[in-house]
């Protein structure tokens, strides 16, 4: 019997995120988000189970209200290095979640590697 595509996303991450969280034990998590029309990224602290900094395309401050594409994905990687920057973080593990490392998701960390943030 096949598995259906959500299956194998929700498979593929847990597979992800079981492998970040073993070897990257005590890091700040760089969780990102794609929908088809919005990417949002957070920086969650799994310790205390809070949420220190995030960044969306649905900002009006970012200018990318209404567009997914791999530009929205890099302003969204720069606004949350920024917002890491003044949150004092410096290194936080990327965790893609289900989705592939590739297009949006590339761009997001890119952005964020180029704007100072050790992932």
């Amino acid at each position: 019997m096949a598995n259906s595509k959500r299956d194998l996303f929700l498979k593929r991450r847990l597979r992800v995120r079981n492998k970040l969280r073993s070897v990257n034990s005590g890091r700040l998590r760089l969780s990102v988000h794609r929908s088809n029309k919005n990417i949002s990224a957070q920086l969650i602290d799994d310790v205390q189970g809070i949420t220190l900094a995030s960044a969306s395309s649905l900002e009006k401050e970012l200018g990318v209200v209404g567009k997914n594409n791999v530009d929205a994905a890099a302003k969204v990687g720069q606004a949350i290095a920024e917002r890491a920057k003044k949150a004092g973080i410096e290194q936080a593990y990327f965790d893609r979640g289900g989705f592939l490392f590739h297009g949006k998701v590339r761009a997001l960390a890119e952005a964020a590697r180029e704007n100072g943030l050790k992932l």
